[in-house]
């Protein structure tokens, strides 16, 4: 149990490292330099530092004080310990690693605020990994929710972002500096999304019709997926009938739409966009480990 302990300790001391890294690369490089302030506790802090020349990082740390506390006291503790080893990494890389030795990039603000965001994002996701947070606005807005239960997190998240990205426009002095640092938050968010959710996306369809033995039939063969039927029954009709369910990859979609038309052109189909899809034929669970 010891062993397992530390090795869990070393992995997140791992993925806390190389987040921080990223996410202190990303800032000081390209967000910095861009005077954009694309949201959360660093784009608060970005915005201090550019009235008083205060260093990113012990900007970061102090905002994050209060709602570190606010946190241990009102929502999860194991997250917010967690986060206090994060936030203190981030610091450290940010303020005494990358800012000392690496360029920033000063060429076109496009460029910076999208690779900034990407960096950013991909360091978060390391973070969120082992069950830890950056702080800042993740915590602001799981406060917010305790405080109002039927705001969603991720508007929660939105509404603040917002907030610092509005700021940003009366500091900066310039309509610019907002609209950068959106496009900064929207590659954080996708880059985010991609790791987490990963890559592997498919298209699930649900077909409700008379031919559905036919049309499964030739989507096994010709396609080479499974499909499952459901149980159903119409709401109207109150007729009990088989809803056929298959998952392809999106690039064979298409190739479904056409099978389905060619034995009902009448029938109800659904397709809906799924996050990550397991299973013969797709990725094994193993392989995302």
């Amino acid at each position: 149990m010891k062993q397992i302990g530390r090795n869990s300790i070393f992995t997140g001391l791992a993925y806390d490292i190389l987040g921080s890294l990223l996410q202190a690369l990303g800032v000081w490089c390209f967000v910095e330099p861009c005077r954009i302030a694309p949201g959360g506790a660093s784009g608060i802090a970005l915005l201090i530092n550019h009235l008083s020349g205060l260093s990113v990082g012990a900007l970061t740390l102090v905002i994050n004080i209060p709602l570190l506390a606010a946190s241990y006291l009102v929502l999860d503790r194991e997250m917010t310990r967690k986060t206090v080893g994060t936030v203190l990494v981030m610091t450290l890389f940010l303020d005494y690693i990358v800012a000392p030795v690496a360029p920033q990039y000063v060429g076109d603000r496009l460029i910076s605020s999208a690779f900034g965001g990407i960096l950013v994002g991909a360091g978060m996701s390391l973070v969120f990994m082992h069950g830890s947070t950056t702080g800042g606005g993740d915590i602001l807005a799981k406060l917010l929710q305790k405080r109002f239960p039927y705001l969603h997190t991720g508007y929660a998240i939105m509404l603040i972002d917002f907030v610092v990205i509005g700021a940003s426009v009366v500091v900066f002095g310039e309509l610019e500096a907002a609209l950068y640092g959106i496009i900064s938050m929207v590659c954080t968010t996708q880059t985010i999304d991609a790791i987490l959710y990963g890559m592997n996306k498919g298209t699930m369809v649900l077909v409700a019709s008379d031919r559905n033995q036919e049309i499964a039939q030739e989507i096994m063969i010709r396609l080479g997926r499974g499909t499952t039927f459901l149980e159903s029954q119409g709401g109207y009709s109150r007729q009990r009938r088989q809803t056929l369910m298959c998952v392809v990859d999106r690039k064979q979609f298409y190739l479904v739409r056409e099978i389905v038309n060619k034995w009902d052109p009448h029938a109800f189909v659904i397709a809906s966009e799924t996050r990550e899809v397991y299973g013969e034929g797709f990725l094994e669970a193993t392989d995302q480990r």
